[in-house]
């Protein structure tokens, strides 16, 4: 049940609106998160921001999608399991493919140590080891990637949070429960 409730785009003010209707018109719908995000037009125009520009890294678009299940699962967070499921699908990973995400596994090396740092900032709260860090290099990350990866862990974080609290309504097909 939503805590706060997503806002009626009529209803918006004219930033929200602005922001909303670029949403629409880019994936042909706007789910809930954005509505709810626009009660702080500064909050959704922020998010779409680095959104945005995340899709612009040199991480491919499927290995984000698996550093976004795999800190989401981390996190429990239904709403970014449904939606990163739905968009990894749309860019080609399978259904295993995203429930070995969650897991922490890949079948790639390149990306299970990805998953693995993923996981590890979570459960250690950005305090990871020389090592941790190591471990991307030696799977042939640069300082690039490296950057770009904790970005990527920043923004689902973020998601994940205001999800919570929020209590966003699912608006995706449920992610598929894991074994």
């Amino acid at each position: 049940m939503a805590r706060i409730n997503p806002i009626d785009p009529n209803n918006a003010d004219d930033k929200a609106k602005e922001l909303l209707d670029g949403v629409k018109k880019k994936l042909g719908k706007t789910p809930n998160i954005f509505l709810t995000l626009a009660h702080a037009p500064a909050a959704l125009q922020a998010y779409l921001g680095f959104s945005g520009a995340m899709a612009t890294t040199s991480l491919p678009g499927k290995l984000r999608e698996q550093l976004a299940l795999a800190v989401g699962q981390a996190n429990s967070c239904d709403y970014c399991l449904a939606a990163h499921t739905a968009i990894g699908t749309s860019l080609g990973l399978s259904q295993d493919d995203t429930l070995a995400a969650r897991q922490g596994k890949a079948s790639d090396a390149n990306a299970q140590a990805a998953i693995k740092f993923a996981q590890n900032v979570v459960e250690k709260r950005g305090n990871v080891g020389d090592g941790d860090v190591n471990a991307l290099r030696d799977a042939g990350f640069n300082d690039q990637q490296i950057v770009e990866i904790v970005a990527v862990i920043a923004i689902n974080l973020f998601t994940n949070y205001f999800n919570h609290i929020a209590g966003t309504v699912v608006d995706f097909p449920p992610a598929p429960k894991l074994a």
